[in-house]
């Protein structure tokens, strides 16, 4: 019976024991982040967070953190720290995820400036891969970027463009990685 009891007891310690491991380390869900903590976060399942603006008929503006499909190589259950944004060129109230700022040369010393460059690597692995998504090696942009920041600027306007005649039609991808095509001002 002695050992019974202490076979129960054992089960119950490990299950205490899980459940307060968990709640200590808690799991990150999109959904339930608030806009001052969304952007640059990671959840528990190693997604992105992106923040995103609603309107509602009232036309009240509504800010609401969502799961996107952009995988990170590496992380998870992560929520940028205030320096990091901050070393980086950051703030918590970007929209969406976009490599946009890759062509802001102000954006991009800081990026590859030694604090964030070296010190924040969810934010070097988002940008890393919007990087290679233009068809640029981020470490060589930044080289360029120390180099020459107009070779650097060009690097990345160049790539994908050469040789395409026409306008140019931009596109958005959803959070499902379908691309939508913006309509043409034409």
């Amino acid at each position: 019976m002695d050992f019974l009891n202490f076979v129960k007891s054992v089960l119950v310690y490990i299950a205490v024991f899980t459940f307060s491991v968990q709640v200590t380390l808690g799991s990150i869900a999109c959904e339930n982040l608030n806009k001052d903590s969304c952007a640059f976060a990671v959840s528990s399942s190693g997604k992105r967070c992106v923040l995103e603006k609603n309107v509602r008929r009232s036309g009240e503006e509504v800010f609401v953190c969502s799961t996107s499909q952009i995988d990170t190589n590496k992380l998870a259950s992560w929520i940028e720290t205030d320096k990091c944004l901050h070393a980086c060129g950051l703030n918590r109230n970007v929209l969406g995820i976009s490599s946009d700022s890759l062509l802001e040369s102000r954006f991009m010393q800081k990026l590859c400036s030694t604090q964030c460059y070296n010190g924040c690597p969810n934010i070097v692995d988002l940008y890393f891969n919007l990087a290679a998504g233009e068809g640029v090696y981020l470490p060589s942009l930044c080289q360029a970027q120390g180099d020459s920041k107009r070779r650097g600027m060009s690097e990345i306007r160049s790539v994908g463009y050469v040789g395409a005649p026409g306008p140019m039609v931009p596109v958005k991808f959803m959070v499902d990685g379908s691309p939508t095509i913006a309509p043409s001002n034409v």
